[in-house]
């Protein structure tokens, strides 16, 4: 029988890049870079799946994305930092994709690619200051025009158009700009580029270029460094130069000066004339991004480095162009820190149809804007997001509730399910931590208080909030704790590292306005300060700012930075980076009174990589580490002493390690960078003799470097489950027969773009089963993804 696997969440931040997004109307689909994936999710659908689907075949970042046509089916083009471009076909409903072809096509990063679905082109543009055209035929990319701007600049924005009355083998034009304040125009004839003008009037950089359709031509926007967005007309055939007023012909040069400027591009029979149309004013920071809306109105979205999006739209009786909406941040609710709210504006921003908007801000995660025709007004709905950089810990609450999870990007979040008439999705429900340093470890110590870990050389201790605990019951049926002293809630203080305990949400000191402010109580309310009553998972905004898990303890020992921590019945175990023996030492803490427990625990002479408690009823303390020894410890009590230490047991460092999944049965398994799997077993047991300590009884060689395991066991506790993830991002499931420990059958799933972090199987899962059959897997990737999968564990036995 074949493994049944269902993946019930993928969570992972967005590239901050502005043109690694992309919306396709005919299949629904949106597309945007996330890390080295492509990321597909389907904003418009009601199931609030989020993100459902990863491309991955780049060996870089995404830094490109666009949706063009090849004969007749849709693609879908995505660049890298390393100048590689892939073309992958999607089918409808983009339920499965194909990797289709590989072409290296700039000597550094692919800054943007734009394309179109009227004709089978595309253009690039690189950080090698060059702008290449190419056509897609079938499957494969060939190099139609190789264009280098003179002046030289790099490109950072493309459009590209039809010349009127022209067949688009005939000729068509390129828009190029970047880090000039120029907009440079070509002329695509056959294999030979040619400048026809320059667009000046900008005063910085060009960030981005949009181009769509008018009844006289094309209308293109061009958005700058210098805060404003410029408008172009491009109309068919010639057209006069206007002046602007009154004509003083006494003044030598004042109808020139006064003149509108024609530009043009394209041949003389088949040719656009160029003017400037309108200049935009109103953001106050560089303006990222321009997208205009599809149909017939002309509206234009903008994104800005100052925290809002702007809706742009022509006065139907004057013509001016006016921001008929803006979306965003309020400025005086802006956080204390960059390290909160969406400080560092919007890196994008896009139309998902004619009444929904998304953008991306500095946090990674998605907003989404729906436009309410009843009320007039457009609402901020939960999006998608996770995390921005690796995620290195994760760890199911006791129960299985939820799942935490820590990272690089430095924050730790709480993922749960949201339950409601009958459906469950996934979501981010809490950024619990966000901190100053990257965090490298998160243990559960009850279903309402965690540590973690980070560069620092202390672990810091977390209470879950009231106003959070209500809201986990009312969304995802979590029992609140009986304990009435919990906090309120929590705020980042100015200047500050880590959570504070705060009272009633108003006394939040980053709240923004001081309360003597007119506005005050109007910029609350449009801020959100409270999670009460909410009906759906927290927004981007909530989440940055108001479901923070205030400290509540500080735990000091360790000398160097936090490597590891593991809980179990009132003991807290640590470890920290060490290269010595004295500062290889695991520290305990007695979690009742948050005291060391002393003598700490010294076995090893590096880093600790791993610490792992046994299962039932024994009390063992497994410790592995880059000494290539693994430890075991036996509890007596708040005290442990060694019980049995392995010197080499692996060629090279051990990097993770797992115990038996059930009582009765003392085994453990280790993994390293040797690229093997080790399964060790009680002599008394498994060797039949009278030993009272462990030995190897089974060996799994990998191919590459094993970097996370876990166990679990099926339902009558016959096989032992064990999860294999690897350095190259490689995943696997086998299966062991619990009286013998000999492998009985093995998977290979789905593999990551980068290398697997973590992996753990809920906890309590048979608690879980009458939401679907078998048991969750939680997955944690160098890539930044966060996964959950549904693993069917009865076909593996």
């Amino acid at each position: 029988m074949s493994l049944a696997i269902v993946q019930e969440y993928l969570s992972i931040g967005g590239n901050t890049h502005s043109a690694a997004s992309a919306w396709c109307a005919a299949l629904q689909c949106f597309a945007c870079g996330a890390d080295r994936n492509v990321a597909l999710w389907r904003p418009l659908n009601d199931e609030s799946q989020g993100v459902h689907q990863i491309l991955h075949g780049h060996g870089e970042k995404v830094t490109a994305i666009a949706f063009g046509k090849s004969v007749a089916q849709v693609k879908l083009i995505s660049g890298a930092a390393n100048g590689e471009v892939i073309v992958w076909s999607l089918c409808e409903g983009d339920t499965s994709h194909e990797l289709e072809s590989k072409t290296q096509v700039h000597k550094g990063a692919v800054n943007v690619i734009t394309a179109s679905n009227d004709f089978p082109y595309l253009v690039t543009g690189g950080s090698d200051a060059t702008v290449r055209v190419w056509k897609l035929d079938g499957s494969s990319m060939c190099l139609i025009a190789d264009i280098k701007p003179k002046p030289r600049f790099i490109p950072l924005a493309l459009a590209v158009g039809t010349l009127p009355s022209t067949l688009v083998e005939e000729g068509f034009f390129v828009v190029a700009a970047g880090t000039r304040n120029d907009l440079q125009v070509y002329s695509i004839q056959g294999n030979t580029a040619t400048l026809s003008c320059s667009l000046t009037g900008h005063e910085g950089w060009v960030r981005s270029l949009a181009l769509r359709k008018s009844e006289s031509g094309y209308l293109l926007a061009s958005t700058s460094a210098d805060k404003y967005t410029r408008l172009w007309k491009f109309s068919s055939g010639d057209i006069k130069p206007q002046t602007n007023g009154h004509v003083d012909k006494d003044i030598p040069g004042f109808e020139q000066a006064l003149t509108a400027k024609v530009k043009s591009v394209g041949t003389d029979s088949k040719k656009y004339s160029i003017t400037f149309e309108a200049l935009l004013l109103g953001h106050e920071d560089w303006v990222y991004s321009a997208d205009w809306q599809e149909g017939d109105e002309e509206r234009l979205l903008t994104s800005s480095a100052d925290g809002t999006l702007a809706i742009w739209e022509p006065d139907p009786t004057s013509g001016i162009w006016v921001s008929e909406t803006r979306l965003g941040e309020i400025s005086g609710q802006k956080g204390a820190t960059t390290a909160t709210g969406s400080a560092g504006g919007f890196w994008t921003g896009k139309w998902i149809g004619n009444s929904t908007v998304v953008s991306l801000g500095r946090t990674a995660s998605w907003r989404i804007w729906q436009y309410d025709k009843q009320n007039y007004f457009w609402d901020l709905k939960h999006g998608i997001g996770g995390h921005a950089d690796s995620v290195n810990g994760l760890c199911w609450s006791p129960m299985g509730e939820y799942l935490l999870s820590t990272s690089s990007d430095q924050t730790t979040r709480l993922h749960a399910e949201w339950r409601r008439n009958g459906k469950r999705t996934w979501h981010e429900f809490s950024r619990c931590q966000i901190h100053g340093y990257n965090c490298n470890v998160v243990s559960c110590i009850s279903s309402h208080q965690f540590a973690s870990g980070a560069e620092e050389k202390l672990l810091r201790v977390f209470n879950e909030p009231k106003e959070l605990a209500e809201t986990l019951y009312q969304l995802c049926e979590i029992e609140p704790p009986n304990d009435a002293t919990l906090p309120e809630t929590a705020a980042i203080p100015v200047l500050g590292l880590s959570n504070k305990e705060m009272g009633e949400p108003d006394d939040i000191i980053e709240a923004g306005p001081r309360k003597g402010d007119e506005d005050y109580a109007a910029a609350n309310a449009m801020a959100g300060l409270s999670l009460r009553g909410i009906v759906e998972p927290p927004t981007e905004d909530l989440l940055s700012r108001h479901t923070l898990w205030p400290e509540h303890e500080k735990l000091y020992g360790h000398g160097y930075e936090i490597s590891e921590s593991a809980y179990k019945d009132g003991i807290l175990a640590t470890a920290s980076k060490a290269s010595s023996l004295d500062h290889a030492t695991i520290r305990l803490y007695d979690t009742n009174n948050w005291r060391q427990i002393e003598p700490p625990l010294a076995a090893h002479s590096l880093t600790v990589t791993r610490l792992a408690w046994s299962q039932y009823p024994e009390n063992y303390l497994l410790s592995v580490g880059r000494d290539r020894q693994w430890t075991v410890f036996a509890r007596e009590g708040k005290r442990l002493k060694l019980y049995q230490s392995m010197p080499k047991a692996h060629t090279r460092m051990i990097l993770d390690a797992a115990w038996s999944p059930v009582g009765g049965y003392p085994f453990f398994a280790t993994a390293g960078r040797d690229k093997t799997v080790k399964l060790w077993g009680h002599a008394l047991r498994y060797a039949e003799t009278a030993s009272d300590e462990f030995c190897l009884t089974t060996s799994l060689a990998r191919p590459s470097a094993v970097t996370a395991i876990d166990m679990t066991c099926d339902e009558e506790e016959v096989y032992a489950i064990l999860v294999v993830g690897e350095e190259d991002g490689r995943l696997s499931i086998h299966s062991f027969d619990l009286e013998t420990l000999k492998l009985k059958k093995s998977i290979e799933l789905d593999s990551l773009s980068k290398a697997v972090n973590r992996v753990a199987w809920r906890a309590a899962w048979p608690t879980w089963a009458k939401d679907g059959p078998g048991a969750q897997l939680a997955i944690a990737g160098a890539d930044g993804s966060v996964r959950v999968l549904r693993v069917d564990v009865a076909s593996m036995c």
